[in-house]
């Protein structure tokens, strides 16, 4: 059926819900309903294709709606020299966040700054600190780190009141990430009151503990099991506050959650919307005023393809719009030839470029929470909320979420869900375009600096099995 007729048909300003039903049916010539325009997530979540208006939905928004979001670039080189460089000619080049990202991480890919204070200094050197934000990456010694970074600015005579800091302390993805923590669980839950305490007393502001999904999303887990987890990780930081003797009130807003966000739009979305929902719906049962969550967003690595790299920038650039336009605080995009090793100059100044322009040129910023009302992203955002507080309240009847990775029963549902995705790959149920459709004939020179990577962190007291990421097109044998 032509379109001309298929419109002359609607009547459109008329048309109701079965009307549209009625027309649909027609136009798909005895086309099965379900098969051609019902989709579902990971999650097993329906997709309509079409909504009405949710005409009672409230706004989400991030912490500071009247101001852009922070485009944060990733400090990842092992050559201080260069580190320094870039992170100098980042903050020049208008991004307003570092990301210091430090051998060991589970988010380092196998590169990563040199675990000293040394190297900390050199990269942080000449950077203005009081116009960015600066974040640590969740990695193994993140609590040293954290004491760099206070002696460095009291070395610099900055006041960290006036700083935006986020320290990434995370046991829970350093655990999963790594497989290992340098001491058992029962002593971390011991120490960790202490430690925070102590920073209390300096009166150091931003994140102390962050509950980071990267590393559950990158190794495979659907959007509800990333989101269950992280709420699991900033419940147990919030029983650590208690047994530091720290009003919640005053502590909740020192726990920041980092996610994944990748080429699935609307999703991606809804994902950081039922983010804040959530954060509010724990602090509420805490009976504590609720605080915004602090929500920084990193383009998905799981996404990323080896072959014909610059179909990467498209993944990146919607992933980011998702991010900004779900409201998240800050956001990383990971360069486009991170699949070939450690990326150069211009894959890095294309990812700091995208995020400028729908900043500065595209003003994404401009509204708050731009779909509120929208009864696709609304229904999204209220399924995801549901199922990621069943798994929150899985894991929190494994024990919590320590003792479910080290049982092994968050990292049995992750790989299942992976496993599902990859299996739907090779049927050809998805595509990966530039990889499983329309692949290039011949392969591009692809440039990466010199860098030897890092070797996994191998030191620990408390194994689990660990959650290492892997691309898509690693795991379905499509990459080159």
């Amino acid at each position: 059926m032509g379109a001309g007729a298929l419109t002359q048909d609607a009547d459109l300003p008329n048309a109701d819900r079965q009307r549209w039903l009625a027309l649909a049916e027609k136009a798909l010539a005895g086309g099965s309903f379900e098969e051609k325009l019902v989709s579902h997530t990971d999650d097993a979540i329906r997709i309509e294709p079409l909504y009405e208006r949710s005409v009672t939905a409230e706004p989400v928004v991030r912490a500071n709606p009247g101001s852009p979001w922070i485009v944060s670039q990733r400090i990842d080189d092992p050559d201080i020299g260069r580190a320094g460089a870039q992170a100098l000619e980042d903050v020049a080049q208008g991004a307003t966040g570092l990301s210091l990202v430090f051998e060991g991480a589970p988010n380092a890919f196998g590169y990563g700054l040199p675990r000293t204070a040394e190297a900390l200094e050199g990269v942080l050197d000449g950077v203005p600190l009081n116009r960015i934000q600066i974040r640590i990456d969740a990695h193994p010694w993140s609590r040293a780190v954290a004491d760099w970074l206070v002696a460095f600015l009291t070395k610099r005579r900055s006041d960290p009141a006036k700083l935006n800091l986020s320290f990434g302390i995370d046991p829970a993805a350093i655990f999963a990430g790594t497989g290992r923590l340098r001491m058992s669980i029962e002593a971390l839950q011991a120490s960790m009151p202490q430690s925070l305490a102590h920073f209390f007393s300096m009166g150091v502001p931003g994140v102390l503990l962050e509950a980071d999904g990267r590393v559950f999303h990158n190794a495979g887990a659907t959007e509800a099991q990333e989101l269950g987890t992280m709420l699991a990780s900033a419940v147990s930081y919030l029983r650590l506050f208690e047994k530091a003797r720290q009003p919640l009130v005053y502590a909740a807003p020192h726990i920041g959650f980092a996610l994944s966000v990748d080429q699935d739009q609307f999703v991606s979305m809804a994902k950081v919307r039922a983010l804040r929902r959530l954060w509010a719906r724990v602090q509420e049962a805490c009976s504590i005023p609720p605080s915004t969550a602090s929500i920084h967003a990193e383009t998905s690595f799981r996404m990323m393809t080896a072959a014909d790299p610059e179909t990467n920038i498209l993944r990146t650039t919607i992933a980011a719009f998702a991010a900004a336009a779900g409201g998240a605080d800050s956001i990383a995009i990971l360069p486009h030839t991170i699949a070939h090793g450690l990326p150069a100059g211009f894959a890095r100044r294309v990812a700091r470029n995208a995020q400028l322009i729908m900043a500065n040129e595209s003003h994404i910023d401009h509204v708050a929470d731009p779909v509120c009302g929208s009864g696709a992203v609304e229904a999204l955002t209220a399924e995801l909320c549901a199922a990621a507080w069943q798994e929150f309240q899985q894991i929190e009847a494994e024990g919590g979420v320590l003792s479910s990775l080290e049982q092994g029963d968050i990292q049995k549902r992750v790989r299942a869900a992976s496993a599902r995705r990859n299996a739907a790959y090779q049927a050809g149920e998805r595509a990966m375009i530039g990889t499983t459709l329309h692949p290039p004939k011949t392969e591009r020179p692809v440039e990466a600096l010199a860098a030897e990577r890092r070797p996994a962190f191998t030191e620990g007291v408390a194994v689990c099995e660990p959650l290492f990421p892997i691309r898509i097109d690693q795991s379905i044998g499509a990459a080159p």
